[in-house]
């Protein structure tokens, strides 16, 4: 995997999962992103239990958020938090919003705005997800920019957070909020 990306950005990662113990995906996939080349993790919020969102019934969600400094591109970025979901099951098999073993999204990379088949930023739905919003403001400025969304503060003021309830801490040798 080069570094295919000159100047270091700041990007944060939302971390979600619903299947095959899903508290434990994403503790592991947090800690994959410390092994991400030319990257850094420098943040990670707390894990959240959050109502599902999507088709059927489906279990309860872990969610968290990571902030991380890359010098890797988007596309690169992406590629690697795609093979970690691969390394935990996930298969991608169309269906919108369904249960998944982990899902790992590139919430803002950045200032960038951008739109290509496989990815969008800033992430499409981050406006009007507590899931995302929640512990995203753990890890973030409160006066965040989300590109084309707007200030993280106001985002978050706006959006009902019934359903996101913080899961007691683990101990994890990253770097946590708190």
């Amino acid at each position: 995997m080069s570094t295919d990306h000159a100047v270091a950005e700041t990007v944060y990662i939302g971390l979600g999962a619903n299947l095959d113990n899903p508290r434990a995906h994403v503790e592991q996939a947090a800690a994959a992103l410390t092994h991400l080349p030319a990257s850094r993790l420098e943040r990670m919020s707390r894990l959240y239990r959050t109502a599902p969102v999507g088709p059927g019934v489906q279990p309860d969600y872990v969610n968290a958020a990571a902030r991380l400094v890359t010098r890797l591109s988007p596309s690169t970025l992406l590629a690697a938090l795609q093979r970690i979901e691969r390394d935990h099951g996930r298969v991608r098999d169309g269906t919108r919003w369904g249960p998944r073993t982990l899902d790992l999204d590139i919430l803002v990379f950045g200032s960038r705005r951008q739109s290509q088949p496989g990815l969008t930023l800033p992430h499409p739905e981050v406006y009007r997800r507590a899931f995302v919003l929640v512990p995203l403001a753990e890890v973030a400025p409160v006066d965040l920019d989300i590109p084309g969304q707007g200030r993280l503060d106001a985002l978050l003021a706006a959006v009902p957070k019934h359903g996101v309830e913080p899961l007691a801490p683990v101990p994890l040798a990253l770097p946590t909020v708190g």
